[in-house]
Formats: C-alpha cells, sequence, structure tokens
C-alpha cells in the first residue's frame, strides 16, 4: 500500500446536527479533526486546521455549520503533522 501524503476528502457533517444546537460549530470542527486522524493514522493532536476552514465551519455562526465540507489534506512526512486546507471551488 502507498504511503498517503496529499488527498481531498468530502467531509460529512450531518451527524453534529444531532444533539444541542448551541455548540454544533465545535463539535464539526472535532469531527474534522477526527475523520483526518483515523485516515492518515496519526493521533488528532497533530492535526493542524488552516483558518479557512475554520472560518468556513463558522460562517453562519455556532448553530448553523455546513452539512458537508470538501478539503485537502496534507502529510508533513518529517515533523508528522496532517494539515487540512478548504478547497476551493
Amino acid at each position: 500500500m502507498k504511503d498517503k501524503t496529499e488527498m481531498i476528502y468530502t467531509i460529512p457533517l450531518g451527524r453534529v446536527y444531532w444533539g444541542r444546537r448551541t455548540n454544533r460549530a465545535a463539535r464539526a470542527i472535532k469531527l474534522i479533526r477526527k475523520f483526518v486522524a483515523r485516515h492518515f493514522g496519526v493521533p488528532p493532536e497533530k492535526v493542524w486546521i488552516h483558518t479557512d476552514v475554520n472560518e468556513y465551519v463558522w460562517r453562519r455562526g455556532i448553530e448553523k455549520p455546513p452539512r458537508r465540507i470538501k478539503v485537502k489534506v496534507v502529510k508533513d512526512k518529517e515533523k508528522g503533522i496532517v494539515k487540512v486546507f478548504l478547497v476551493r471551488k
């Protein structure tokens, strides 16, 4: 199996709509971090989320994050950090 260094994912965020409305955007960021960590085999602490991704999730407020988000994930082999960038349409 080849080692992943760069991938594009569409992450479904509909799961964050179950539960309280008052912290959905924060849960969406945690879900993105967990999703990327699982797919790249690193601990969640090693996932770095770009500010564009954060602003895209939070742009409609804490109660209405997007239902899905398309991201580009790049792994830095030297540092072991995985970076998450927003894919512009």
